[in-house]
């Protein structure tokens, strides 16, 4: 293996569920920068069966763009760079293939062990396709029939207080026992299970289920009631993943003697390097990946870190379960035109059989942006339930007791310093006035936020070289990866349309007044710091408490300065022409033209 101080060429890869990312990063006057980038469907499934086939393909598309030869003639990787310059000195890699991770989830009280457990999966990359708990309402033969039938990569088993009752942990393992669950890739192994409930009881749920599953016990997610300790877990399904699911994908095993660190899940990949950023800028940052099929939330606030998944909101494969999950007036009232409601739900079901269109008309954009808002919305609720405290947890004799809630929600959006937007809805929108539009609807960020978008897609890549040279995975972030749009100063209050809301002063600027149910354009160029004074009236407050002065500094971004006085939450008429007005008015306040 090369010296890390001797790096000077980079290859990743994230193999999608469609399509497989290559880019290339070189070290350049002593700075690393991505240079190239290449694509290529993924070969992970039938009539190919070979995941690197797909990333030769991919690495091919950069060859030929950079006149670099990384591939010998066999078709496999070249690393380190030879005495000729063939090849890169490291490649790494991320996965979400054949459906990425997928994990069951089984604990003792559905808002609590369960909860623990949930969020150590899905901290690991995973999708939850399902959480079996004592207490979910549905019976015995409900839950074995549910666990037989999903055939997932693994499944994560939780519950109880260290030194606490065994009881119901038994049970848990008898319903396991019973369902005989069969992983979903690798016919005739044992699916594995992770063991992260009362360490006490460790023995007695191997002893049921130790000759039937590949059994692994780890310190409790929950050892005592008000504290959660999610690493162990969160670290074993990453082995697991490897050991277990990865082996079995068709062509893992060869990508895996290609790579020069190990290859984790995409969604995982995303996660670290957001957590690297936070941690590195000393911020609150929120980040969201919207995809055909999933939407993936990422939070890191006072320095923990969350992540939801919403399995069931996407773009394309999932976008009539988000036009069931909202319904068809939610999402047209985002709309500048009125349509007619059978030709809308028309649109959304042909974009679902046909997942690979692209939208070929400004109504047909609008269509899918309106969508995108009300799949950011809900999934960035979901993670907010998600995404909580430990507070008011109740105890008494070490046994799990159902509350009213987890406490309170670790995201405060006062608090939030960066909105990162992924996912080809938002990079790839033709303007990059229309991703922040959409994320100023979908978040309905609070006080002053700086909101961006991943240009092309890379966070994955960055993640996973994050893990072995994490100043080239931070300077290519900052210089070819994010993409800021620009601070939004959004007020939190409500009063009646065109009444006083904000008053603001801009270094090298006149003074001005905003009005209520607005939205505003300031030209501040990109990367210019402005200093300001916001002065909201009496019943806005910027973060200081209402009426009180906000002194700050502003930066704007390839968009602008936002300044957002719709009122949190957001007031939308309810007059149906009316809020078509004000939808036209919104989005020509962006720079944008309304579709008509």
């Amino acid at each position: 293996m090369i010296a890390l101080d001797h790096i000077r060429t980079i290859l990743a890869t994230d193999c999608g569920s469609t399509t497989t990312k290559a880019i290339l990063i070189e070290r350049i006057n002593g700075s690393y920068r991505l240079t190239s980038r290449g694509e290529a469907p993924t070969t992970v499934e039938a009539p190919y069966d070979d995941v690197t086939i797909g990333v030769a393909n991919a690495t091919r598309e950069i060859e030929e763009l950079t006149k670099r030869t990384i591939l010998d003639r066999d078709g496999r990787m070249i690393t380190p760079t030879n005495a000729d310059g063939h090849g890169v000195d490291i490649y790494l890699s991320t996965s979400s293939a054949g459906g990425g991770l997928q994990m069951t989830v089984a604990g003792v009280v559905r808002a609590m062990s369960a909860e623990s457990a949930e969020r150590a999966a899905l901290g690991a990359g995973a999708i939850v396709i399902d959480v079996v708990a004592i207490n979910d309402g549905r019976k015995d033969h409900e839950k074995i029939a549910r666990i037989r039938a999903l055939r997932p990569d693994m499944i994560l088993m939780a519950g109880g207080t260290d030194g606490g009752t065994q009881t119901h942990l038994v049970e848990l393992a008898e319903l396991l026992r019973s369902a005989d669950p069969k992983p979903r890739l690798g016919a005739g192994l044992p699916i594995p299970v992770i063991y992260a409930g009362n360490i006490d009881a460790a023995e007695s749920v191997k002893s049921l289920i130790g000759d039937v599953v590949s059994f692994r016990a780890v310190p409790n997610v929950r050892p005592d009631m008000a504290t959660e300790n999610l690493a162990p877990a969160r670290d074993a399904i990453h082995d697991l993943f490897l050991e277990h699911v990865m082996q079995q994908a068709p062509g893992y095993s060869r990508l895996m003697e290609w790579t020069d660190a190990d290859i984790i899940s995409t969604p995982n990949a995303v996660g670290l390097i957001m957590e690297a950023v936070a941690h590195e800028r000393k911020i609150d940052v929120l980040g969201v990946d919207i995809g055909g099929a999933t939407t993936d939330v990422f939070s890191v606030f006072d320095g923990t870190f969350n992540r939801s998944v919403s399995a069931n909101l996407g773009m394309s494969y999932s976008i009539c379960n988000v036009l069931v999950e909202a319904g068809l007036s939610q999402i047209s009232r985002w709309l500048t035109f009125q349509s007619d409601e059978v030709v809308l739900r028309n649109q959304l079901r042909n974009k679902m059989i046909r997942p690979t269109t692209i939208p070929q008309t400004l109504r047909d954009l609008a269509l899918e942006h309106a969508v995108a808002r009300e799949a950011l919305h809900r999934a960035f609720s979901h993670h907010k339930s998600l995404a909580r405290s430990l507070v008011g947890v109740r105890a008494a004799g070490n046994v799990e007791f159902e509350r009213e809630a987890t406490g309170q929600s670790l995201v405060k959006l006062f608090a939030l310093n960066l909105i990162i937007g992924s996912g080809g809805v938002l990079s790839h929108a033709p303007h990059r006035a229309q991703a922040m539009h959409i994320m100023l609807d979908a978040f309905e960020p609070q006080g002053v936020t700086m909101l961006a978008v991943d240009s092309i897609f890379m966070m994955p890549h960055l993640g996973v070289l994050s893990q072995t040279l994490p100043e080239a995975a931070t300077e290519v972030f900052d210089r070819d990866c994010l993409i800021k749009l620009g601070d939004v100063v959004s007020p939190v209050g409500i009063a009646p349309t065109n009444a006083q809301c904000l008053n603001v002063e801009i270094e090298g600027m006149a003074p001005f007044a905003v009005s209520v149910g607005k939205l505003q354009l300031v030209n501040v160029p990109s990367g210019e710091m402005r200093r300001a004074r916001l002065t909201p009236s009496k019943r806005f407050d910027l973060g200081n408490g209402r009426g009180v002065p906000l002194d700050c500094t502003l930066e704007g971004g390839e968009v602008g300065l936002v300044i957002d006085t719709r009122g949190r939450p957001l007031q939308i008429a309810t007059d149906r022409e009316q809020r078509r007005l004000q939808m036209v008015s919104w989005t020509q306040a962006m720079g944008l033209t309304p579709a008509e």
